[in-house]
């Protein structure tokens, strides 16, 4: 196994539509599989899809933690899951804002619109098809790494660039966080907490 460069938005990679795999029980999926998942490992996140690390192929690998577990969502931790051939449909025509990072855009968030109902259907490494619905955030994370494989970042899919922020800035995160931090990922709760200038803004 290997831990794996990660591609930066701006690359080409990154926007080209990734090529479906014939066979999701090759050896060499299953050896990216596990490079992405001990890339994802060292670097301590939640999902990765196979464009990020330069491989052209519908290739997802994610979990949940428990940490990462927004309040009052009522998810529980996934454990390692890989994905090949994923297709999603959502289950709601209503897309709700999502605060989201990502790996390929070091340093910044933005609020997503994306479905927080939908249902995923994939096969697994030993050639099996899963089909299951997600919810919440997981949901939103699903959407999130599939969208790398048809060659979207999510600032592409923002509709209010004014909620594209540093995180070292998180000025309208802050807001709305003092207004009401239920549902929020506690990532980007952590965020606001580590920022120096919180207090001058939003108060305790």
């Amino acid at each position: 196994m290997a831990v794996l460069r990660i591609a930066k938005m701006g690359n080409p990679v990154l926007m080209q539509k990734a090529a479906p795999v014939a066979d999701p029980t090759a050896p060499e999926i299953r050896a990216l599989a596990a490079d992405m998942q001990e890339t994802l490992e060292d670097i301590g996140a939640s999902g990765l899809a196979a464009p990020q690390v330069f491989v052209g192929k519908r290739v997802v690998v994610y979990r949940i933690i428990a940490a990462r577990i927004p309040r009052g969502s009522g998810l529980e931790p996934r454990p390692w899951t890989v994905m090949v051939n994923p297709v999603i449909t959502p289950k709601t025509e209503a897309k709700t804002p999502v605060w989201e990072r990502c790996l390929s855009i070091p340093g910044l968030h933005g609020k997503v619109p994306r479905y927080l109902h939908i249902n995923i259907a994939y096969h697994d490494l030993e050639g099996r098809r899963v089909s299951h619905d997600a919810h919440s955030s997981w949901a939103a994370l699903l959407q999130h790494e599939c969208d790398h494989l048809d060659g979207i970042v999510y600032p592409m899919r923002m509709t209010d660039l004014g909620l594209l922020a540093y995180n070292d800035e998180p000025g309208p995160l802050a807001r709305e966080i003092a207004a009401d931090a239920s549902g929020i990922d506690p990532l980007f709760i952590d965020l606001v907490e580590r920022w120096p200038g919180r207090a001058r803004w939003f108060g305790q």
